[in-house]
């Protein structure tokens, strides 16, 4: 497949960019860290996205969706790393809406799909359990209980976990922790009697909660895929998060390029303007370089979502880890070469090193994705 966007493509990416610009700019997110509000996004805006049909951008038309694939859902996360625009986009549209559609039964798909593709229900995905992302290590246990399972166990560092009406959580079936044999995901409702949240604002002003099932009971149709073979559908979920997650990172990473560039070539000091100092060229022209290379890295990710989800893991995990270096990268040269102004409140390139650095941690670091990508290769 061609490394280039077609003409839809472009016209998606144009649009997203003009509406984003204009209703959900960094002031926006500014503005909910003021607000001191727990959802951690507007709610307004994400129901106006829901109508454009980012919603469902991978949902299937039978089920109210777009069906544009992954490649446009990165495009829209990538104008949303431009603006920093706080949603729960990754979580619901993109992998909320993969599981569904990959690994739902016709009666969870039926009953869950066309809310997530409207935008009148969100998900979270409750995987982890301890401070590093580890989707093998799970100690929650799923215990059969009459036709279903009982729940027991704590997930941590759940993003929108506060406000999703839906959690799709990883449970042990079978086997020890850290065995990927025996797990199972499930499809558990917000409103499910001992399921008790915690929630949490993140450094970047959004919402993340800490997870708590106390004996909740399920019955079998709750299961997503197949019992005790849950870990490579959850793998699957997983990279479609990641891959979004490296698009917007790209999109971040684009913007603080811009903005210092902008900034360059106004700042003056010794009477002239800093951008004709050459150091700060140099900077500039290797920031610059880093990013398009990581561009063409997120692109073929997302392509080869759209092909073969399944195979998708090593351009995931290459992707995921290159955007999360060169997103900080980006973040932090944006801010050294602001010089101090940068480093207050006053101007808004401090919010894209917050975001960026929960970006790059959220569903594995660069270290994680680059060992990762390591054993792929079978090294």
């Amino acid at each position: 497949m061609a490394m280039v966007l077609n003409e839809d493509q472009e016209m998606l990416k144009d649009m997203a960019k003009g509406f984003l610009t204009e209703k959900a700019p960094v002031s926006q997110l500014r503005s909910l860290r003021d607000s001191g509000g727990t959802d951690g996004f507007d709610r307004g805006t994400w129901d106006a996205m829901a109508e454009m049909g980012w919603a469902g951008v991978v949902v299937p038309e039978e089920h109210d969706g777009v069906a544009m694939g992954y490649q446009a859902a990165g495009l829209i996360a990538e104008e949303m790393g431009r603006t920093l625009t706080a949603s729960p986009y990754v979580s619901t549209a993109i992998m909320g809406a993969t599981a569904l559609n990959k690994y739902g039964s016709a009666d969870q798909k039926n009953e869950w799909l066309p809310k997530l593709a409207a935008g009148g229900a969100l998900m979270a995905v409750a995987v982890d359990e301890a401070r590093k992302h580890a989707p093998s290590s799970v100690a929650t246990k799923a215990e059969r209980a009459g036709n279903g399972f009982k729940l027991s166990g704590e997930k941590s560092f759940v993003a929108d976990g506060s406000v999703a009406d839906a959690l799709i959580v990883s449970a042990r079936t079978e086997g020890a922790e850290g065995d990927k044999d025996g797990i199972t995901l499930f499809l558990v409702p917000r409103d499910s009697a001992g399921l008790s949240e915690e929630a949490r604002s993140m450094v970047d002003s959004r919402n993340a909660a800490t997870i708590k099932l106390d004996g909740v009971e399920l019955t079998a149709d709750a299961v997503l895929g197949e019992v005790d073979g849950g870990y490579q559908p959850l793998e699957v979920i997983l990279n479609a998060g990641r891959a979004g997650l490296a698009a917007e990172m790209s999109g971040s990473a684009q913007e603080c390029l811009t903005r210092t560039v902008d900034y360059l070539k106004e700042r003056k000091q010794f009477g002239r303007t800093i951008g004709e100092f050459q150091a700060l060229q140099h900077r500039a022209s290797h920031l610059y370089s880093e990013i398009e290379v990581g561009k063409s890295v997120v692109m073929k990710a997302l392509q080869m979502m759209d092909q073969a989800p399944e195979m998708a893991g090593l351009m995931v995990s290459a992707a995921k880890a290159k955007l999360g270096q060169v997103a900080q990268l980006a973040a932090q040269e944006s801010i050294q070469m602001h010089g101090g102004i940068g480093m207050t409140d006053e101007f808004d390139i401090g919010f894209f090193i917050k975001r960026v650095r929960v970006a790059e941690a959220l569903y594995g670091d660069a270290n994680f994705h680059t060992e990762r990508y390591a054993r792929l290769r079978g090294f």
